[in-house]
């Protein structure tokens, strides 16, 4: 699976373009999640569209960004137009959360925050034990990282050694109740994650091009250590109003603010 955006200008246009997308999808449905979709959404451009091996498997463990994911994979051709519009209604194959065995870029059900990366260090041991290439990405939200399951789970990574695992953590600083450092304090932290044998890098979650070029430098490392990418992105990323607000976590859009939405991703990425 692969995009014809290349350079730096195509990447900006494509996160424009998809970002319009996730606008319309939750202005179609009256529904929330619409911060914590644009937040990470160009953590997905990076890791599951410009992708170089199509069998690598990747798992949105933040189920509550499933706009972003169902966007994605209709800009690879898995999921139609059609089946788009269908986003939160009945009978849909493209619910609030990922439902699995509908769609071959969904593999897992998620949105019940801690269970991503168990499922990931398990394809990836998986994989391990058949001998293959390929490798497993795993995208969480920072509040995430407070889940027991998250941290039993990257300690089994590390005694296995899964080196063919990589994690992106979507560390926009805000969870359901408030900022991420003052919930159980910052669990998305670099050296708690260096502490306990991850290889960690830090990086800028909106920069695609970087983040695309970090991912196939860490997948090619076969050092024993499982891997972690703590990218800084800001929620509701490219709406003004929407932009390191905690509401826009659960709130639906007006007519009005979708177009005030719309207008500023225009300006920002869709203006030459």
């Amino acid at each position: 699976m692969t995009s014809p955006a290349t350079t730096t200008n195509d990447l900006t246009t494509l996160s424009g373009q998809l970002r319009l997308k996730v606008l319309e999808l939750y202005n179609m449905a009256h529904a929330g999640h619409i911060g914590c979709s644009l937040s990470c959404l160009d953590l997905m451009i990076a890791t599951l569209i410009l992708r170089k091996q199509p069998d690598d498997t990747f798992i949105l463990s933040k189920g509550h960004a499933a706009g972003a994911l169902y966007v994605c994979l209709n800009h690879l051709g898995e999921i139609s137009d059609d089946q788009l519009q269908t986003f939160y209604k009945n009978g849909t194959t493209l619910p609030a959360h990922p439902a699995p065995n509908q769609h071959k870029g969904i593999p897992f059900a998620t949105g019940s925050l801690g269970h991503g990366l168990p499922i990931a260090a398990g394809i990836a041991h998986a994989n391990k034990l058949l001998g293959n290439q390929q490798a497993v990405y795993v995208l969480l939200s920072d509040g995430e990282t407070n889940e027991g399951t998250t941290w039993e789970a990257a300690h089994y990574a590390i005694q296995q050694g899964l080196d063919n695992l990589v994690m992106l953590i979507d560390k926009n600083g805000l969870q359901g109740f408030g900022p991420t450092a003052d919930v159980f304090g910052d669990t998305a932290d670099v050296a708690k994650w260096q502490a306990i044998g991850f290889e960690v890098v830090e990086a800028d979650g909106h920069d695609i091009e970087a983040l695309a070029a970090t991912v196939d430098t860490l997948r090619l490392q076969t050092n024993g250590k499982p891997k972690v990418i703590i990218a800084h992105t800001v929620k509701g990323k490219g709406v003004s109003y929407m932009e390191n607000r905690l509401e826009w976590h659960y709130l639906p859009m007006n007519a009005d603010l979708y177009e005030q939405a719309k207008a500023d991703i225009h300006d920002r990425y869709l203006t030459a």
